[in-house]
């Protein structure tokens, strides 16, 4: 975990140097968050040599027709639906790392799993969509993190050499429980290391993810309340979410 920043006003070069690395993680996570393609739905749908002969090839067909990446559903949907489907994907991943034992691992014990989960799940949230709008280029990725999760329009320079490096190095760090050859864990477990990682990564400047955005005042009660607190950090959370992705789409479209 890096060192938190925290003696007087962050400056962007220091943000920049938390958000490249994360942006640069963020690109295997997501490829893991897709769904996977065990029934050759993919396959499917570019090609038209499967009669539907049986119940499988029946049931395969109207599965083609959900809206998953690489079906016949997905190729129809516009930029706006691709993006609401990353806001459900991404909440509902971060909800399940956060609800099932083990998930967390030992930083569950040790960090406040709303935050957490909350930063990291708007800055994969944005470079998704982002994505969805052709948007890729790494110093614009990190600009928008910045504006949207911070409420700061970041100076962002190319890296230089040396810094381009440990930048790879600390991506490269973040996602090493996807790279692991051989691991047998499943991909959802291993993404869910990865997420609390990048979570993690993000309070290097802690100060700064209050900033971020968040539910109303109504979840925030309904979060200091005992049993149902824990709830209504989420609805909070699941809000902030939704909020960021309107944000973004609005910066998108002001482009």
């Amino acid at each position: 975990m890096a060192d938190p920043v925290s003696d007087g006003p962050i400056p962007d070069s220091a943000i920049v140097g938390v958000l490249r690395p994360f942006v640069r993680a963020t690109r295997p996570v997501l490829d893991g968050l897709r769904e996977a393609d065990p029934f050759g739905l993919r396959a499917r749908v570019r090609s038209s040599e499967f009669p539907a002969l049986g119940m499988r090839e029946r049931l395969l067909d109207m599965v083609a027709g959900v809206e998953v990446p690489g079906t016949s559903a997905w190729a129809a949907m516009d930029v706006e639906g691709r993006s609401r489907w990353w806001v459900r994907r991404v909440g509902r991943f971060t909800t399940l790392v956060a609800a099932v034992p083990g998930l967390g691992g030992a930083l569950l014990s040790r960090l406040p799993v709303s935050k957490v989960l909350g930063a990291a799940g708007q800055g994969l949230l944005l470079v998704a969509i982002a994505g969805e709008h052709g948007i890729r280029e790494e110093d614009e990725l990190v600009a928008l993190l910045g504006a949207v999760m911070f409420r700061r329009e970041l100076t962002v320079r190319p890296p230089s050499t040396a810094d381009d490096a440990a930048a790879d190095a600390r991506a490269a760090e973040l996602t090493a429980d996807l790279a692991e050859p051989g691991d047998q864990q499943p991909m959802v477990k291993r993404v869910a290391k990865v997420v609390w990682r990048l979570g993690r990564a993000l309070f290097a400047v802690e100060d700064e993810l209050d900033k971020r955005p968040h539910g109303n005042f109504l979840h925030e009660g309904l979060g200091m309340l005992p049993v149902v607190g824990a709830f209504g950090k989420y609805l909070g959370e699941w809000s902030g979410l939704k909020r960021a992705a309107r944000e973004a789409e609005k910066r998108f479209h002001g482009r």
